[in-house]
């Protein structure tokens, strides 16, 4: 257990930053999650027009740290290959 006051403190914005990163890590996994079922319904419409949405998203996440910028970029670069291959 934390014994200065410092410390105490330090536990306390932790777990507000926790709770904070998993829901951004939450919202990562359900947006590639939605365009994934987008793609296995082959419905190249709705993935162009979700597509945006999508980039917006990873690099919001990616600009906070939760997930690497090129693990966006890698994952953005995919999921358009996959579009245009429908």
């Amino acid at each position: 257990m934390a014994n200065t006051k410092s410390a105490i403190k330090r536990i306390r914005r932790i777990s507000r930053q926790t709770s904070v990163n998993k829901s951004r890590k939450s919202r990562f996994r359900n947006a590639i999650k939605k365009m994934n079922s987008i793609l296995e319904k082959k419905n190249k419409k709705d993935a162009l027009a979700y597509l945006p949405k999508l980039n917006s998203e990873l690099m919001k996440i990616a600009k906070t740290g939760i997930i690497k910028r090129q693990n966006a970029s890698r994952n953005i670069s995919r999921i358009t290959k996959k579009i245009n291959a429908l």
